[in-house]
């Protein structure tokens, strides 16, 4: 049996599982082989950059777990404050409303010292016993800070869609949970990757702050270079080459993403 396409209508072609397996296995090699060239780079340098080499590649590879870890649990916190503040009712919006502006609203500096810092104790006090190490009090605060632009993001992706796909969905019989899950959501993502993409790499590059709580990622590891050699311009000029090079590798993984995307959307 064939099924036959509307005139005026052509079928697309939607990038399916398979296909996001391969990507994000070729992500993944791309970053080990990124990895393999950085430190063969670096043990070629002069001192004090080569007898420190895997100083650099082991901040360079918490860097991107940070951003990769972060990233998700954040895409997850923005999809669910983005529904939340589209809603039409008042307890539900309100507080993905607070939780928006509570973030944006300050330095993510101030949250990952307040995650790290007082978040533990404020928990403890409540009854609630909890233990953070420097990784995933970080994890957190980048997950929330992150999670609250893409809530904005996915917001507005879901205002773009035309009112009549909701209209239509729910004369089908759908409900309300639904149609947003089944017809409106996936429209949406798909029109908001770019900016979502734009978040993930501004995501890497804030990573940065982490070092706030001495955790060990790309930053820190060339401030304690440059404690120790008293050398600060090669060490903060590879630092700013290896972010460079990760952000480069991650958007050219982005911007197929983003491709692919587009095709299937025509």
């Amino acid at each position: 049996m064939t099924t036959k396409v509307p005139a005026g209508r052509t079928s697309s072609p939607v990038p399916g599982f398979g296909s996001l397996i391969l990507w994000l296995l070729g992500a993944v090699l791309a970053f080990l082989a990124l990895f393999l060239v950085i430190t063969f780079v670096l043990r070629q340098m002069p001192d004090p950059i080569g007898p420190r080499a895997s100083l650099f590649v082991q901040g360079a590879q918490m860097t991107v777990q940070l951003t990769v870890v972060a990233g998700l649990i954040g895409l997850v916190v923005g999809v669910i404050a983005g529904i939340m503040k589209t809603s039409e009712t008042l307890f539900v919006r309100a507080p993905a409303s607070f939780f928006i502006w509570l973030i944006r609203g300050t330095p993510l500096l101030v949250q990952i010292l307040f995650v790290y810092n007082a978040l533990p104790p404020l928990l403890q006090s409540a009854g609630i016993k909890l233990e953070l190490n420097e990784f995933w009090s970080a994890v957190i605060a980048l997950a929330l800070n992150v999670g609250a632009y893409n809530a904005e993001v996915i917001r507005a992706g879901i205002q773009a869609i035309p009112r009549g796909q909701t209209e239509a969905a729910r004369s089908l019989g759908l409900s309300g949970a639904q149609t947003m899950r089944t017809v409106v959501l996936p429209q949406a993502l798909r029109v908001v990757v770019p900016p979502l993409v734009n978040n993930l790499v501004a995501l890497l590059k804030d990573s940065s702050l982490a070092s706030s709580i001495a955790l060990l990622e790309l930053t820190l590891a060339g401030s304690r270079v440059s404690s120790e050699s008293f050398q600060p311009i090669p060490v903060l000029t590879t630092v700013a080459v290896v972010y460079l090079a990760l952000t480069t590798v991650m958007t050219l993984f982005t911007d197929q993403m983003e491709k692919r995307v587009k095709i299937a959307t025509r």
